[in-house]
């Protein structure tokens, strides 16, 4: 019988705990707690000098017809690309998840995408989609499709969706591959024996058996939309045509970096924050109910 190893230091706990603490302090409680700061102020470009206005930032963000513009475009963005990322990859590791000659190939090639940094990932369905130079743009061309996401909101939003989707299937991809792995493979052939058939034996036994990996990438997929789609969007259209694909964001970005206004930005910056905690805190209030483990 092995003996479980007990250390007697008290302290060593805390000391092993102490480089993950600061990592999460500088990285995110003080940037964190800036950016709350700098939200109550007024700056100029360069950020030299600064004025304490109060409420004054979130009151003019809140006027702007384009900031809800931005809310109602990061809504549709996200719910589209969360299900189809999610769906998608699920449908994916089903059928890697069968005895298949080629199942070993066809898992790397889905696992590749998640190596491919957001921007350049923008950048290869741009070189796609462009169109006048697109590869397959073309093609739509030919077809009597008018596609132009340079010009055409629609369009400019459905391929940045593809792109976003394409980016983060491989994530979920390993996640319910590993899922389905981990069921008993004797409970699916006491169901097959019993005469349930494949949908049967999805919906009733495999699905609600991968409800904590879906309920896990919901939060990770909602998290992922919110900020690390800002790469892809700005390689691909920088927020057009015409805001069509300015997402919270990404606005951040544009009134800070490029409009110069730092207090409003930090102000945004401040809101996205609180709405994906209110997401997330949502999610573990009442998603996680009927999550069965």
């Amino acid at each position: 019988m092995e003996k479980s190893a007990v250390f007697n230091n008290k302290l060593l706990p805390y000391l092993l705990l102490i480089p993950q603490l600061i990592i999460t302090f500088v990285f995110f409680y003080w940037p964190a707690s800036q950016a709350v700061w700098q939200s109550f102020k007024r700056e100029d470009a360069f950020g030299l000098a600064s004025e304490f206005v109060g409420l004054e930032n979130y009151e003019a963000l809140f006027a702007q017809p384009e900031y809800y513009k931005a809310m109602l475009t990061t809504a549709v963005f996200s719910t589209l690309v969360a299900l189809l990322s999610l769906s998608i990859a699920l449908l994916f590791a089903t059928q890697a998840d069968k005895n298949l000659k080629a199942a070993p190939a066809f898992k790397t090639l889905l696992i590749w995408p998640y190596a491919v940094a957001p921007a350049i990932a923008g950048v290869l369905w741009i070189f796609m989609f462009h169109p006048s130079l697109g590869t397959l743009a073309r093609p739509l061309r030919a077809f009597g499709f008018d596609w132009n996401p340079l010009l055409n909101g629609n369009h400019a939003m459905a391929l940045v969706v593809m792109a976003a989707v394409w980016k983060q299937i491989s994530y979920n991809f390993l996640f319910f591959l590993a899922g389905l792995q981990a069921i008993p493979k004797s409970v699916l052939e006491a169901a097959a024996i019993d005469g349930s058939g494949p949908l049967r034996r999805f919906w009733t036994i495999v699905f609600p058996l991968l409800s904590p990996t879906m309920f896990f990438l919901l939060v990770v997929n909602v998290v992922y939309v919110f900020f690390d789609t800002f790469g892809i969007i700005d390689a691909v259209t920088g927020g057009g045509p015409a805001g069509a694909t300015t997402t919270m964001v990404y606005k951040v970005y544009a009134d800070g970096r490029l409009g110069g206004d730092l207090g409003g930005s930090a102000a945004q910056s401040v809101v996205l924050m609180v709405i994906v905690i209110a997401l997330t805190a949502v999610q573990f209030r009442y998603v996680e109910r009927k999550v069965q483990y």
